[in-house]
């Protein structure tokens, strides 16, 4: 069992303007809703707005709610985040509003999406559902339970692909490099988020892979740089059109290695607004494949 310190209430104030997309929960979607345009524009499929909002909605669904039920959980006095503090003190106007974003977001789902489209969405809210009743209730502080950090990783990788895939099953295999960096990447993220917010984790009273696995820090701040070279060597080695995604994966992995470098004098709340940043690098391939069309 994890030891939770007792200190006093924090009181975070007002957040900077630089934290809001943290706070929010919306810096992950955006994330997965450039990485999926991205994959579909590789794949050569054609996603609609529904396909974006049904993405986004659904990453912000599992954010949030994961979010509330640690302000829930938590006492006021543990808190040490602005994201889990907004949750806390806004409990039931963003439980309204997770409401109507599902709502809207099951509607659109049955009534847009193909058959195949809503086949694949069902089959990975099954694992979704799972890993959120696993980690905030059932194994929430078991030092034996199988690292958050993967299994965000892996159900985040799935979810950014599920729309392209599903409407191109063949095109896998040869996304396959790409989907591997970018779980990659995910995992990355989360596990340099576990090291800068050991402390957090210790005051919420749960584990982490910081916690869990103290000894790999060192392997964990050197795997963005890993990530970075394995992007260049399938840049190298990849079919043309798949070089602009390995490309983006490498140089996420530079930001990401950068802003573990700095995190120490940027501060564990600014690197923490950052580091999602550091994935959206598909802007700049998808804002080149728009310049070259027009």
């Amino acid at each position: 069992m994890t030891e939770v310190p007792t200190l006093h209430s924090y009181e975070p104030g007002r957040p900077h303007w630089w934290q809001w997309l943290t706070v929010l929960s919306l810096d992950a979607p955006l994330v997965a809703v450039v990485w999926q345009l991205a994959l579909a524009r590789v794949a050569g499929v054609v996603l609609r707005g529904h396909h974006t909002f049904i993405l986004g909605a659904s990453v912000w669904l599992a954010y949030a709610v994961d979010r509330w039920i640690e302000g829930w959980r938590v006492a006021p006095a543990q808190v040490r985040t602005q994201r889990h503090w907004f949750y806390q003190r806004w409990r039931w106007p963003t439980a309204v509003l997770w409401v109507l974003v599902l709502v809207t977001a099951l509607g659109m789902s049955f009534t847009l999406l193909t058959r195949a489209e809503l086949s694949a969405g069902l089959l990975l809210l099954g694992p979704v559902l799972v890993y959120l009743l696993s980690h905030q209730f059932i194994h929430r502080t078991h030092n034996w339970r199988a690292p958050k950090e993967i299994c965000v990783a892996a159900l985040f990788t799935i979810g950014v692909a599920c729309f392209p895939v599903a409407n191109n099953p063949a095109v896998l295999a040869e996304l396959a490099p790409v989907l591997a960096l970018f779980a990659l990447l995910c995992f990355a993220d989360c596990a340099l988020i576990s090291l800068w917010e050991d402390e957090v984790d210790r005051m919420h009273g749960q584990t982490s892979l910081a916690l869990q696995f103290p000894r790999g820090r060192p392997v964990v701040r050197v795997l963005p740089w890993m990530i970075a070279v394995l992007g260049v060597t399938c840049t190298m080695h990849e079919p043309f059109r798949l070089v602009g995604l390995t490309a983006c994966a490498a140089l996420s992995g530079v930001f990401l290695g950068g802003l573990d470098l700095a995190h120490r004098r940027l501060g564990r709340q600014l690197s923490r607004a950052l580091v999602d940043v550091t994935l959206m690098t598909p802007v700049v391939f998808l804002l080149w494949v728009w310049l070259r069309a027009k």
